[in-house]
């Protein structure tokens, strides 16, 4: 199992939301390439890293800070929030990025992720399905669709994705715990690499989610408020 530490950007900082809630916002770090650095150092074998603003406005916004990101550390580095067309995409993969996370274009585009998948290789493309009682939220987690989680994640497979990180956002940020039920019930009904992301906040919540067989989790507020030691994290799982 993968552990993967998130680093999210807003305004050029590195800050957690609780809950998704843009009003709700902690910054832990005014210089991500110091913390990117540092998850490289305690073993990270890849950093998720997030642009909030781009999520909101719909196209990438904290590039300055992705490139340097990208520039400073050797391990490969997957990117989402805002990227809703091609160009946007290949332009992260000419930089380096070793995968996009694609998130709302996945339910209102549906044909980008398909063109995508063969433009740029399954492998590149990762769709990030952030839920919240079971039905996709979009445009930076502030609007709640009405698309079923598992519904999407199938469609999205015959299009050619082959993984997928799921976010609960009640979970996210408050340390409460993954939604280990959900996630297993996901593993059983999708056939596809599953990266769980949202509420983990002990060593416990990663044995639970190692039980249940996800490719890899995503860490935030846990690392960011000394919940989880990385090293530690990465020595008992990878």
């Amino acid at each position: 199992m993968e552990i993967i530490p998130a680093i999210d950007l807003r305004e050029g900082m590195v800050v957690r939301l609780y809950q998704g809630d843009f009003n709700r916002q902690k910054v832990y770090s005014n210089d991500p390439v110091e913390v990117a650095r540092k998850w490289e150092m305690d073993g990270a074998s890849r950093i998720h890293v997030v642009d909030l603003d781009g999520a909101r406005q719909g196209e990438p916004i904290n590039t300055d800070a992705i490139s340097s990101i990208l520039s400073n550390v050797r391990i490969p580095i997957q990117v989402g929030g805002g990227v809703r067309t091609l160009e946007a995409a290949k332009e992260f993969a000419k930089q380096g990025v070793d995968r996009i996370v694609f998130g709302t274009v996945a339910v209102k585009n549906p044909q980008l992720i398909e063109e995508a998948c063969q433009a740029l290789g399954t492998d590149f493309v990762i769709v990030g399905v952030d839920a919240k009682d079971g039905l996709v939220a979009v445009n930076g987690w502030e609007e709640k669709g009405k698309t079923d989680t598992i519904g999407l994640m199938k469609f999205m497979m015959t299009l050619g994705v082959n993984r997928f990180i799921y976010t609960d956002i009640s979970r996210d940020g408050t340390l409460s715990g993954a939604n280990v039920a959900s996630v297993g019930n996901l593993m059983e009904e999708v056939r596809a690499s599953i990266i769980s992301s949202g509420g983990v906040g002990s060593i416990e919540d990663l044995d639970l989610l190692n039980d249940v067989g996800v490719e890899g989790v995503i860490l935030g507020t846990a690392l960011y408020e000394g919940k989880i030691n990385l090293s530690e994290a990465v020595r008992r799982f990878s």
